[in-house]
């Protein structure tokens, strides 16, 4: 080979070399450039409405572009999952939703058009609310142990966000527990549930606190229990689920924000980056705790152990309740 053809070889191949080195660099340089949507796959009101209100403004001065915010509800967030999950791997549509609902559709669905684990990556989960069981005020119930006397002598409905939903395996897995009799009624959204319930339609609820707790502090829902290890100040003296006869007994709704395959790890990195910064943030903590919600962030990595450790512990009680929708 010739001194010049070896030039020009070496030539090319240090080119190469920094076109991949910078080429992280210049995807995250390059975006955002333009608006980004955060689809919220269930209907207005919700826990993942409402925590994507909160974080859309502070996210939109962060990266300099409008951020809007979408409802795609249907068929227990799955619509707006799939639509996210086929969208252009580009950081431009994120999804933000109850994780523990996402990672229960693969057991639930036998005809599910989008794989979660496979079709989104993790970003970060942001917040994590406590399930609240409650009742319609008119209920001859004070705790768990009168409600579930009362399930057996009297008919209940006990709404449910969606069929398969995590307030849904919560409520199977409670009323197996316990041996409590009540009639499933499925919503669209626990906003629907709520306000059924609030209404006396139905008469059992177990919701995130996050939506629930303001029907609670009117007096228009009376709560029994909260499914979290220890009891919560913001409710009183509120006793566990666990405290109350079953032991370990703890559920709740997880809201974190995945993106569709094949982002690049820049901006997946950046989107980890702004949205811990914003959630953590005192204004955000202390508006999210006022509702009975924490806060909780992880790593991209740590949000997708997270995701599995779900789907394998809802699989069981899945298969177990033998819950199949089509």
């Amino acid at each position: 080979m010739s001194i010049q053809r070896r030039r020009i070889v070496a030539t090319l191949a240090l080119g190469a070399a920094m076109a991949v080195v910078h080429a992280p660099a210049l995807a995250q340089g390059d975006w955002p450039s333009k608006p980004i949507r955060i689809v919220v796959p269930y209907p207005p009101g919700g826990s993942s409405d409402i925590i994507a209100r909160s974080i859309s403004q502070p996210l939109s001065v962060a990266l300099g572009q409008p951020v809007i915010v979408e409802n795609k509800p249907g068929a227990n967030g799955n619509l707006g999952a799939d639509y996210v999950a086929k969208s252009a791997p580009d950081g431009y549509t994120l999804l933000l939703c109850d994780v523990g609902a996402l990672a229960i559709s693969p057991s639930v669905y036998t005809k599910l058009s989008f794989d979660p684990s496979k079709d989104l990556r993790g970003v970060t989960m942001l917040a994590y609310s406590p399930h609240l069981l409650v009742v319609h005020p008119s209920v001859k119930a004070d705790n768990l142990k009168d409600l579930v006397a009362l399930s057996r002598t009297s008919d209940l409905n006990f709404a449910v966000t969606a069929t398969g939903s995590a307030p849904h395996l919560a409520g199977v897995a409670l009323q197996r527990a316990v041996n409590a009799k009540w009639t499933y009624v499925p919503y669209k959204g626990g906003v629907q549930a709520i306000q059924d319930t609030v209404a006396g339609q139905t008469q059992v609820l177990m919701n995130g606190m996050l939506a629930t707790l303001p029907q609670v502090q009117n007096g228009k829902l009376k709560v029994l229990a909260v499914s979290k290890a220890t009891r919560m100040p913001l409710i009183g003296n509120v006793p566990t689920i666990a405290e109350q006869g079953v032991p370990g007994f703890e559920s709740g709704t997880w809201q974190g924000v995945r993106v569709a395959k094949g982002t690049p790890d820049a901006v997946i990195a950046r989107l980890n980056k702004e949205l811990i910064s914003i959630i953590r943030s005192a204004d955000i903590r202390s508006r999210l705790a006022g509702q009975g919600a924490e806060v909780v962030t992880m790593t991209p990595a740590e949000e997708e152990q997270f995701f599995n450790k779900e789907r394998a512990r809802w699989a069981r009680v899945v298969k177990d309740a033998d819950i199949r929708l089509d």
